[in-house]
């Protein structure tokens, strides 16, 4: 399985739709050219980037189905009523949904919702480094080892790496 996501954002602005949709067409005939089996992602960025307007959003996720994205994704959705405005707007194309903190959502309630991909951001990261920086503080600051407690044992991790186990 392989994917790529096409951002609407240059890393200085949001893009005309009409640029982004160019690119989205580009990365389509890649793909299909390719003859692989890849996931394409059409992501409208101006949620987290000073243009919080649904309206405009949903637009922007049309134009890029149309252009051939398999999967839409507007980052910064908050409510049950934005995601659920988004799906509707876009079916039957799958609509992703970042929940890459503690937030108000469980898999279900997403998928009540009609999401169909969660992508966890830098999330499970986060909360290895939280781990890491709480046994590191209480060593620095306490000289105490049991901070280390929590760790996964190593011949667990060398289970799970050899593909001997699975993440319930």
């Amino acid at each position: 399985v392989a994917g790529l996501s096409v951002e609407d954002f240059s890393g200085d602005a949001i893009l005309s739709v009409d640029e982004a949709t160019k690119r989205l067409r580009a990365a389509r005939r890649a793909i299909d050219r390719s003859g692989h089996d890849v996931l394409l992602a059409g992501r409208a960025e101006g949620l987290i980037r000073g243009r919080p307007l649904l309206d405009e959003a949903i637009a922007r996720l049309r134009a890029y189905a149309d252009a051939g994205a398999d999967v839409l994704f507007a980052p910064g959705l908050k409510t049950r009523e934005d995601i659920a405005a988004v799906v509707a707007a876009v079916a039957p194309r799958p609509v992703n949904v970042v929940n890459g903190g503690a937030g108000a959502f469980t898999v279900a309630d997403l998928a009540a919702l009609g999401v169909r991909r969660i992508s966890l951001g830098g999330g499970l990261a986060r909360a290895a480094w939280g781990g890491f920086l709480k046994a590191a503080q209480l060593l620095a600051s306490e000289g105490r080892f049991d901070g280390l407690a929590s760790g996964t044992p190593g011949a667990e991790l060398n289970t799970m790496f050899e593909g001997r186990s699975r993440l319930s």
